[in-house]
This record gives C-alpha cells, sequence and structure tokens, in this order.
C-alpha cells in the first residue's frame, strides 16, 4: 500500500496535513507580515476496482485510514478484510484512491453510484435514491454504561491530542476512548465526515473493541455522523455541538446513545440515556 501524500510540501516546522503561508496579521492596530501555518485540502477522487465512485474535499492525512473507513461506513464493504488493497496516487490536481473489492460488492455498489463532488462538510456521496440516503443500520444490542466522569475526562484529553487543529484551527477531530475515558486513537481532517470515517478506518484495522469505548466527535451531530457511527457498530456518541432532529431518530432506531453539547461538565442526552450514568438531579 502507498504511503500518505502530503500535497503542499510543507515545511519541518509544521505538523502533517498543514502548509506554511506569509500573511498580514493585523493586531492592536498593527500589521506585521508573518508565517502561518494553513490546513491543507484537496481533491481526492475514490473509486472501487477503478470505477469512480465520489470526489471529497479532505485533508491529505492518514489516506489508507480515510479509504478503509469510508469503505465501511458507507456500507461498501461489511469487513475490512473485504477490502483487499489501496492504491494512492498523486495527480495533478489533488489525489486518487482507489480500493479493491470482492467483484460482488463492486457490483451491488455500481447500481447505487452517482458521479458527484461532496465538499468537506458532505455526507452524501455516491448516492442516488433517498433510500441509499437514509440508510437504516441494524439495531445495536451494546449494553455498556458511561460514566459522566470519564466523558469529561475524555473531553478534556482531546484538545492535546490534535496536533493539527492546534496549528491551523481548522479541523474536526473524531476520537476514540475507552470506558475510562482514556483516548484510544484520534483523527483529524478538514472535514467532520472525513475525520470519522478516518478513525473508523484507524479502529477496523486495530480491532478495537467496539463495546469498550465511545466516540467524541469535535462536530455537530449530524444525522449522516450517526449513520456512519451506527452502520460501523459504534453505539456511544458524543458531540461537542448540537445533533439534529433526524440524527436524534437515527440514533432512537438504531440503539445508539447520542449525546450532545458535551462540553467540560455539561451535556445533553438525547436517546437511550439508561446508559449514561450522570450525577443525581
Amino acid at each position: 500500500m502507498a504511503s500518505n501524500p502530503v500535497i503542499g510540501h510543507p515545511s519541518e516546522e509544521n505538523c502533517a496535513g498543514s502548509v506554511q503561508r506569509q500573511v498580514l496579521r493585523v493586531r492592536d492596530g498593527k500589521a506585521d507580515v508573518d508565517a502561518d501555518v494553513i490546513a491543507s485540502e484537496v481533491p481526492i477522487a475514490l473509486s472501487c476496482n477503478g470505477e469512480s465512485y465520489a470526489v471529497m474535499m479532505a485533508t491529505p492525512l492518514d489516506l489508507e485510514d480515510f479509504a478503509l473507513g469510508f469503505c465501511l461506513s458507507e456500507a461498501i464493504i461489511l469487513d475490512a478484510s473485504e477490502l483487499s488493497g489501496i492504491d494512492v496516487q498523486s495527480r495533478l490536481e489533488g489525489l486518487a484512491i482507489d480500493m479493491r473489492i470482492p467483484q460482488a460488492r463492486a457490483e451491488t455498489l455500481a447500481s447505487r453510484t452517482r458521479k458527484m463532488t461532496g465538499n468537506s462538510g458532505c455526507g452524501l456521496c455516491g448516492a442516488r435514491e433517498l433510500e441509499q440516503v437514509l440508510r437504516h443500520p441494524a439495531p445495536l444490542a451494546h449494553d455498556e454504561v458511561l460514566r459522566a466522569t470519564a466523558l469529561q475526562r475524555g473531553l478534556a484529553a482531546l484538545g492535546a491530542a490534535q496536533p493539527l487543529n492546534q496549528a491551523t484551527g481548522a479541523t474536526h477531530a473524531a476520537a476514540w476512548a475507552d470506558m475510562d475515558g482514556r483516548l484510544i486513537l484520534v483523527r483529524e481532517d478538514v472535514g467532520r465526515h472525513n475525520a470519522l470515517d478516518k478513525l473508523i478506518g484507524a479502529m477496523a484495522k486495530t480491532r478495537v473493541d467496539l463495546a469498550n469505548g465511545f466516540l467524541i466527535l469535535t462536530s455537530r451531530a449530524s444525522y449522516e455522523m450517526v449513520q456512519k457511527a451506527a452502520t460501523f457498530g459504534i453505539g456511544l456518541i458524543a458531540a461537542i455541538s448540537a445533533p439534529t432532529a433526524l440524527a436524534i431518530h437515527f440514533a432512537e432506531s438504531s440503539g445508539v446513545t447520542l449525546i450532545g453539547f458535551a462540553r467540560g461538565t455539561s451535556h445533553v442526552i438525547y436517546t437511550h440515556a439508561q446508559r449514561v450514568i450522570s450525577p443525581e438531579p
């Protein structure tokens, strides 16, 4: 498998996934020429067995995780073992990733594919029909219980685990924490869906125990974020911002505990609250 290329050739002072640009910085009425660290965002063309599927705008980092996670969260494949290869190629306009999947999966995919481009906030790429957009994952049977103190511990640790966002202030993160709130894996991207796909890919590669942890998102909990997580088998989601009504519906029907506005010592539980041990009211 190819290594992850980084477009823009960032300087050694910058973290991976970023570039350095000269800017005019104004502070207290004084302007100075300065160097700034900017998050990279490039077109990434995704194809399966050589057939184009979607073009996503993403940060060119952790690309093999992205490819595997995208295939799993979009139900292109049902198990990580079905992805037999990932080929990452640099192009003049961006990057191309070709995923090799079983022919039967490719034929099913072809029946629901349309060619389209997705921006960094898009979660609908490749879908042709409404039923494909609103995929209902099978209900999960997890019964793990999350303590509010563990949620708070994970939230407190997340900022320091986002080097790209610390450098640029422009990226989202998706993190997996164990039931004690210790961060196990973190992935970053300019797009919240991409960050989650990268995390799911990393989790699949390392065979993380889905019954022993929870997902933290540094974004709103839109329905497609819940759909992606539930499709992979994640039963506990905590987002720092609000959920949408459709996200709540999906979480309720999929057996997912959905937490929003998770900040500091505060949070709001929207679905399946019995699986969160909160302080007494």
